[in-house]
């Protein structure tokens, strides 16, 4: 199996990588710890973290040995850890726009992905938090963990290795585009379904109708018909 490292503790495995990239020589590097204390998401959130409950994983791979897009390998990425967790809880997980992955309406996993040039080598730092064994999210109202949402303790050493082995497996041969799209769309959270978005703070229904390979979610709007939108343009409430 490719490399996977463990920190008792870390601030962020994103940012800590870096130092195991120096010492192996492998496409694909990853760290994990079950106590990351300044975990980060996307566009410079935060991520809430319980020490010994949840697992912050994060994997380097050489952008050299992919040809899709920046917007296919997200997708790509987030379909594989919907795949992963759909096989281990065996529910139906779905991913909400762009890399949120969803059980049950709460969101257990964050995803984030960055570029970075490391020892001369380019990497996409693949970065996902999972809520696994937390009970109580009293901050964030939408989230939940394996545990909450299946009734089911997973050990997170073990769900860590899998992961790990079953990713850097389906990261070796990367579908087409299309096939990406499509899979993608398929388990897209809320898609054809009424739901509640928030534009430029005023609150409006609206139809998820599908992401594109630009990046960009496609919303049927009560007020305003179709239009597409990049993250952070659009709030989906739920």
């Amino acid at each position: 199996m490719p490399h996977l490292f463990y920190l008792k503790e870390c601030s962020s495995t994103n940012d800590e990588i870096s130092e195991f990239l120096l010492y192996e020589n492998s496409d694909f590097i990853g760290l994990h710890t079950f106590n990351q204390t300044k975990g980060r998401g996307q566009y410079g959130n935060t991520w809430s973290f319980n020490a010994e409950k949840n697992l912050a994983y994060t994997l380097a791979a050489k952008i050299g040995n992919f040809t899709c897009s920046d917007f296919m390998f997200n997708y790509y990425t987030a379909i594989l850890i919907r795949d992963f967790l759909a096989n281990l809880t065996d529910n139906d997980v779905k991913i909400k726009w762009p890399n949120d992955i969803i059980l049950k309406n709460k969101k257990i996993v964050g995803i984030l992905i960055e570029k970075k040039k490391i020892n001369e080598n380019n990497y996409f730092i693949i970065g996902a938090g999972f809520n696994i064994l937390q009970e109580k999210f009293e901050e964030v109202s939408n989230a939940g963990s394996l545990l909450t949402q299946t009734g089911k303790h997973f050990s997170l050493s073990q769900t860590a290795a899998d992961l790990h082995r079953y990713i850097t497996e389906k990261l070796h041969k990367i579908p087409s585009d299309e096939q990406i799209m499509e899979r993608f769309n398929n388990h897209l959270y809320r898609k054809d379904q009424v739901s509640v978005f928030e534009l430029n703070k005023t609150r409006q229904n609206g139809i998820i109708k599908c992401a594109d390979e630009k990046g960009e979610l496609l919303i049927e709007l009560e007020k305003e018909g179709l239009r597409s939108f990049y993250h952070k343009e659009i709030k989906l409430l739920y």
